[in-house]
């Protein structure tokens, strides 16, 4: 299979890493947090070279990353990123593991430290096939939340305006922002319609 190949093959998996994609310059150095079997960085190096390091806690995924090439480090991010450097990466990758963090405000204080620019990218819980959920007395199960109530790791899910309240708090500048729906780009009330969101993020001007 050739790269051109693998790359449409992950995006059919995957169609969010190309809004992902879409932000970061080539060449760029980049972090990828909770990176998982590393399929993100592996995709961002072979379209866009760049050069990325990995932050995992399992040691199956770890193995994966390493099958693949990807430099992996084993942390757990909740003990922060003290061992790197401040503004050591152009991007700092968040992807949809937000909502899984206990401490959220420290890690997007923690991405902005690190990188020069942070994504992150989260389930929308204001979708209104969610609400619907709620309002019929149950916890949203979905494929974007596939988890029942009682063994899912999402801790801290949030709303698109929940998320740049949080911003505006601790004065993080908004640079873009993207809602999806599956591989739609949603602009119509996108706290309502949107699954899927993406925000690119700096430092206040």
């Amino acid at each position: 299979m050739t790269t051109t190949e693998i790359s449409r093959s992950v995006l059919t998996l995957r169609p969010d890493f190309a809004t992902i994609a879409a932000w970061i310059k080539p060449g760029s150095s980049v972090l990828d947090l909770g990176c998982g079997d590393g399929t993100l960085l592996h995709y961002l190096g072979n379209k866009l070279d760049v050069r990325g390091y990995g932050v995992e806690i399992s040691a199956h995924n770890i193995l994966a990353c390493m099958q693949k090439g990807i430099n992996v480090i084993h942390s757990d991010l909740e003990s922060g990123l003290s061992g790197f450097e401040n503004a050591s990466f152009d991007y700092v990758i968040l992807s949809q593991t937000l909502q899984a963090m206990k401490n959220t405000e420290n890690i997007i204080q923690e991405i902005l430290r690190v990188g020069k620019e942070g994504i992150v990218s989260f389930p929308n819980f204001g979708y209104w096939k969610n609400r619907l959920q709620v309002a019929a007395g149950h916890m949203p199960v979905s494929s974007n939340l596939p988890y029942q109530w009682y063994d899912t790791p999402n801790i801290h899910l949030c709303t698109l305006h929940d998320f740049e309240q949080l911003c505006q708090k601790h004065k993080v500048n908004i640079l873009e922002r993207r809602v999806m729906n599956h591989d739609k780009k949603v602009a119509f009330f996108p706290n309502l319609f949107g699954i899927l969101a993406f925000y690119r993020f700096g430092h206040a001007a």
